[in-house]
C-alpha cells in the first residue's frame, strides 16, 4: 500500500527536498547556459569625408487672396500652369527636375469672426544638379517670388562619398582593433559582430530669401546661388575577440 507524500516522516521530507535542489544546477547546465564573454572588447572608428554639395532645390511661391475661395484656387492654378510650363522649357532629367510644390487655402476672419476673404498659397520646384540652369529658369519664371533655396547631395555623389567614408572607417577600425590587441598582450583578434552607420552634416542648409527679392532684377536675370559643403561620416562599431 502505497504512503502520500503528505505522510512521509519529516526526516525523509527534507531529504528528497535536499536532493532536489541538488539536482538543479546540472539542469540548469543542459538547457545551454552560455558563459560568460572573456576578452571582448568594444571600439568604434569613423570616416569623414566633406565634399561641396552638388544638388539644389529651389521653391518658388506665389500667394493669392479674394473673397471666394473658388476664385483663389482659379487664380492659383493659372499662375502655376504658367510657371510650370515656362520652367519646363529648361527641363533635363538629373540637371533641372520641375514639380508642383505645396498647395493650401485657407479662410481669414473678420473681428465679428465671419469668413472675411480666403487666401491660397501655392508652389512649384525646381531641383537638380545644374546650378546656372536652374537659377537662370527661375530668373524667368513670371508672378513667382523665390520662397527658399537649399542645397543637399546628390543621390550618386552621397553614394560614392559614402563609400570613401565606410573604407576610411573600416581600415581605421581594423587598425584600432590589432592595436588593442597587441597592447594586451593578443596575437590577433576576430570579428564577434558589426554594425555599419552613415550620417551627412549639413543636409539640407535652407536659405530664406525674402518674398520681394526678384524684385531686385530683371525677368531674365538668374537667382544668385552658391552652394556650400557637406560632411559624410560613416561609424562602423562592434565587438572583437581578442585571441
Amino acid at each position: 500500500m502505497s504512503m502520500s507524500v503528505s505522510r512521509l516522516p519529516s526526516s525523509l521530507w527534507l531529504a528528497a527536498c535536499l536532493g532536489a535542489a541538488a539536482l538543479l544546477p546540472a539542469h540548469a547546465h543542459t538547457q545551454g547556459v552560455q558563459p560568460v564573454p572573456q576578452n571582448v572588447v568594444q571600439l568604434s572608428a569613423s570616416g569623414v569625408v566633406e565634399v561641396p554639395q552638388d544638388f539644389l532645390t529651389m521653391t518658388l511661391s506665389t500667394t493669392r487672396e479674394a473673397p471666394d475661395a473658388a476664385a483663389v484656387q482659379s487664380q492659383l492654378k493659372a499662375a502655376i500652369d504658367a510657371a510650370l510650363a515656362e520652367a519646363r522649357k529648361s527641363a533635363q532629367p538629373g540637371q533641372l527636375d520641375v514639380r508642383s510644390g505645396a498647395f493650401s487655402l485657407s479662410p481669414r476672419y473678420s473681428k465679428e469672426g465671419r469668413i472675411s476673404t480666403w487666401q491660397g498659397t501655392a508652389e512649384i520646384v525646381l531641383e537638380g544638379r545644374d546650378f546656372g540652369r536652374i537659377s537662370s529658369a527661375a530668373g524667368r519664371v513670371q508672378g513667382l517670388t523665390v520662397g527658399q533655396v537649399a542645397f543637399s547631395l546628390s543621390r550618386e555623389e552621397r553614394a560614392r562619398v559614402e563609400g570613401q567614408a565606410q573604407a576610411q572607417a573600416i581600415a581605421q577600425f581594423k587598425a584600432k582593433a590589432t592595436d588593442i590587441a597587441k597592447s594586451f598582450g593578443f596575437a590577433d583578434y576576430s570579428l564577434r559582430e558589426v554594425s555599419v552607420m552613415a550620417d551627412e552634416g549639413g543636409m539640407p542648409r535652407p536659405r530664406m530669401m525674402p518674398m520681394q527679392a526678384k524684385a531686385s532684377y530683371s525677368d531674365a536675370a538668374p537667382v544668385p546661388v552658391e552652394a556650400g559643403k557637406s560632411t559624410v561620416t560613416v561609424t562602423v562599431s562592434g565587438g572583437v575577440q581578442l585571441r
